[in-house]
């Protein structure tokens, strides 16, 4: 992969430009290990964040479920 299509893979996965640019570093200067902690880390906190807004549905399904069970009685 060229540094472009690389820089482009980065900030469709949601890295700030900061992050993609200690990436680039760390991959030219060949340190793939940082680089790959780097981008697990980046994944770690996209799903965090995901669990936190499933969390925030799940509480919405109750919500409604609750509402539904007290129209029917």
């Amino acid at each position: 992969m060229s540094g472009e299509e690389l820089t482009q893979a980065l900030r469709d996965a949601g890295c700030g430009d900061a992050a993609a640019k200690e990436f680039m570093q760390l991959y030219t200067e060949g340190q793939t290990a940082k680089a790959q902690k780097l981008l697990s880390r980046h994944r770690k906190e996209l799903l965090d964040g995901i669990h936190a807004e499933e969390r925030k549905i799940s509480c919405l399904d109750y919500l409604e479920y609750t509402l539904r069970k007290g129209e029917q009685a």
